[in-house]
């Protein structure tokens, strides 16, 4: 039987092992930390729930319909489109085709010109009939030159693209590569996003729950510490101790895989983010299941009402707000949470927000950058030396969907290699 070791234990080594395991192999699984999921993690106390920075799935993905089963998750959605607040006015844009409710205050809203919200439904049309794969090939540019090639004002591209992208990119600059920007938009065209009702934690621990049903065995808080590819059987470090498998799958986060393997075209410029969870009393603000995009600053760049969307995120009695920074700011948490204070403040100048602050999540690389032709320069999941593959969403573009899609494809390609069913 052919044995493989897989590194790391996040959505991408999950897949991988899984898919491995379902082909025959005897498949080994180390993870650094006690908990599996990478960044897909959630801490769950006193009655709240606190995800790894502010997180969702879109229900759109391919790979989300492919690996997950999504009536288990038992998702929670948010409502399509946001609200743009600055002090003392708040807005909302919405899809006017899935959200009636919204339909007159978005074609009424001054945030971004008519013409905008043309062009919003032309881009709609587009993309939603064009393949994923046609979107990352061909020319690229960053998001803020597409939109205004295409037409679309300085005020969208201030007022909702930057606040809004920003929140999906970690960029609010809206430099990111325009191919990230039309995939994320045709998932949101055609999908919702959501939340599972225990965190996004739930994800993970799906995958992890089909890998062991496979019959992978999970090994927690034990790091792969160097890995030895010349000979006829990869050879691996562990801390203390040291094993070898006839292949190996190095699904670990970027840094540690370029040092693993050795493939410098492994992406390491990291997009980070701060995000902070509160809890406050009372009546839920206006927004609702809807996203408060900050149209002045990234400071904070986006809030998010989760206790609206996903109610078991708090206890019965309390309402629970996140609010994300962009970047890894080293500010005092008592800091930030004053800035989110004074924030709702001024969007709600009617409201007495008292907010609790609960927990602070600081993620140095949520995302690896993704500048104009970076998609391009990316690895092959099979680039390093013997039969040593990469799982991991640096292979493909930045996100769950891509993690999961490169999970599947080193499996393919060990099974490929190896004859497996």
């Amino acid at each position: 039987m052919t044995e493989v070791v897989v590194a790391g234990g996040g959505l991408a080594g999950l897949v991988a092992a899984r898919r491995l395991a379902d082909a025959g192999a005897d498949v080994r699984l180390y993870e650094r930390h006690h908990d599996l999921g990478g960044r897909v993690r959630s801490l769950r106390r006193d009655g709240f729930v606190f995800d790894r920075g502010f997180q969702v799935l879109f229900t759109a993905y391919p790979a989300v319909e492919r690996e997950l089963d999504l009536d288990a998750l038992d998702l929670r959605y948010f409502k399509p489109g946001a609200v743009v607040a600055r002090p003392g006015e708040r807005s909302t844009l919405s899809d006017p085709f899935r959200d009636v409710d919204a339909a007159l205050e978005t074609v009424l809203n001054r945030d971004v010109t008519f013409r905008d919200k043309l062009k919003i439904l032309q881009l709609r049309r587009e993309l939603a009939d064009e393949s994923d794969r046609d979107i990352f090939r061909g020319r690229d540019a960053t998001t803020r030159e597409y939109l205004r090639e295409r037409g679309f004002s300085e005020q969208f591209l201030d007022n909702f693209a930057a606040p809004f992208y920003g929140g999906i990119t970690l960029d609010r600059s809206l430099e990111t590569s325009k191919k990230v920007f039309e995939f994320t938009f045709k998932m949101l065209t055609v999908g919702r996003i959501a939340v599972p009702a225990r965190g996004m934690a739930a994800v993970s621990e799906q995958l992890a729950e089909a890998a062991r049903e496979a019959g992978v065995e999970v090994v927690t808080d034990e790091t792969v510490t160097d890995l030895d590819a010349n000979g006829h059987s990869p050879k691996l470090e562990l801390g203390r101790d040291s094993t070898s498998a006839d292949a190996v799958v190095v699904a670990t986060d970027p840094k540690q895989a370029r040092e693993l393997t050795g493939v410098e075209s492994i992406p390491t410029d990291a997009k980070g983010c701060v995000t902070q969870y509160y809890a406050f009393d009372g009546p839920e603000l206006d927004a609702g299941k809807r996203l408060l995009l900050n149209a002045e600053s990234d400071a904070p760049n986006q809030i998010a009402q989760l206790s609206a969307v996903a109610p078991e995120y708090a206890p019965e009695d309390r309402n629970l707000l996140s609010a994300t920074y962009l970047g890894v700011a080293d500010d005092p948490e008592e800091d930030l949470a004053d800035e989110t204070a004074r924030t709702l403040d001024a969007w709600y100048p009617e409201r007495n927000l008292d907010l609790e602050l609960l927990h602070t999540s600081r993620v140095e690389f949520a995302q690896f950058a993704q500048p104009p032709g970076v998609h391009g320069r990316l690895p092959d999941v099979a680039a390093p030396a013997g039969p040593v593959y990469l799982a991991g969403e640096y292979t493909d573009a930045s996100s769950l969907n891509a993690a999961m899609v490169s999970g599947r494809k080193a499996a393919n390609a060990v099974a490929e290699d190896f004859d497996l069913e």
